[in-house]
């Protein structure tokens, strides 16, 4: 283990490396202190950072590395649904891809619902509010309540909240509507969204862009009508604003628009304000355990009693690991059984399968 002990500034990146342990952070804010909890993608460790007054940090890490043995295919569904109380699902890839429903996904569903298992549904795109996906869930013929889902976009909410964000600061968002709706339910002010997806910057000799210097926050995440005007907004608040937070949803790097192909994800909007503000972003979606906490505490679960599935190695799978899960990959998204197994990839499942339809026949297939 090594141990390392840091100064920086808090005007500068919360993370000084593309792939930061996870760490606690500890914020001083009139006397109060509150924490947080925001993971690393590739080791398991921790990372405590202390505010103060001066705006100076301190910072201590300690990292292990953790070797996994290879993922091995699903072959006794009942012993996995027996080992655990709770399920997180993914969406995209794992429930539906675009608006398409995958099959047998209600049968699954009951199935676990009827062994008295909880049920709930984690997903990295922001572009939707609660409230909203559950309307989504309700369009596909699936019953599950508002209680049951948990968006990046409210994560980045819950997040503010958690680290009392003062209420005279602003949010500056690039991303879409969901973000916003979250933003207002937590009693956030905010600027920016899809309004500022039609504004276009005229770069005349001497022309000076204004920025409002009380947002205190710039939140990033799947945006359709990202353009030049919000990257240079984002940027001008990040860079120019004492204390600026710089929070990305999401850094996926591709997304189920449509089930015909991959399209570009919240990763490539997060990617141009890193590049131009020379910051990398504190993430409160996956693979940041941020969620996994919120969800421990609130519905009162033991981390080993959660099996995490999703389709994706980086984002699913880590954020399962690095909440002390169980993990089930399936093959029914982003990840191929190539890709699982190829020798550079390091991140192995405890078990995967072809579709979550699979925990059906499987399971009659061990009776």
């Amino acid at each position: 283990m090594l141990g390392r002990v840091y100064n920086v500034s808090v005007s500068a990146t919360l993370f000084n490396s593309p792939n930061p342990p996870r760490f606690l952070c500890l914020l001083n804010n009139k006397g109060k202190n509150n924490f947080s909890y925001i993971s690393n993608p590739l080791y398991d460790s921790l990372k405590t950072i202390r505010w103060n007054s001066n705006n100076n940090c301190r910072m201590e890490a300690a990292s292990n590395f953790v070797t996994r043995a290879s993922a091995q295919p699903l072959k006794n569904a009942d012993q996995l649904i027996d080992s655990v109380e709770t399920f997180i699902f993914d969406c995209d890839g794992v429930v539906w891809k675009g608006d398409k429903l995958i099959d047998g996904v209600p049968e699954t569903l009951d199935m676990l619902r009827s062994k008295g298992k909880r049920l709930v549904f984690v997903t990295n795109n922001s572009t939707k509010s609660r409230r909203q996906y559950g309307k989504k869930f309700e369009t596909l013929g699936l019953s599950v309540s508002e209680e049951e889902i948990f968006a990046s976009s409210f994560a980045a909410a819950a997040y503010l909240k958690s680290i009392n964000f003062p209420k005279d600061k602003k949010v500056y968002v690039i991303g879409e509507d969901g973000i916003l709706k979250e933003l207002e339910l937590a009693g956030f002010q905010y600027l920016g969204g899809p309004e500022d997806g039609g504004k276009k910057i005229e770069l005349k000799p001497g022309f000076f862009m204004e920025h409002d210097e009380n947002v205190g926050a710039v939140v990033v995440g799947f945006d359709r009508s990202f353009n030049y005007y919000k990257i240079q907004y984002g940027t001008l608040c990040i860079r120019e604003n004492p204390g600026c937070l710089f929070i990305a949803t999401n850094r996926d790097a591709v997304t189920h628009l449509t089930d015909a192909q991959e399209w570009a994800g919240g990763g490539s909007m997060v990617g141009a304000i890193s590049g131009s503000t020379q910051r990398e972003p504190l993430v409160v979606g996956k693979p940041s355990t941020f969620m996994m906490d919120y969800l421990a505490n609130k519905f009162g679960i033991l981390k080993s009693q959660i099996c995490m599935v999703g389709d994706r190695l980086d984002t699913d799978i880590l954020f399962g690991q690095n909440g002390g899960c169980k993990t089930l990959l399936v093959l029914s998204g982003v990840t191929s059984l190539s890709m699982l197994q190829n020798p550079n990839n390091s991140i192995q499942p405890d078990f995967y399968t072809s579709k979550i339809s699979d925990f059906l026949s499987l399971k009659a297939a061990t009776v």
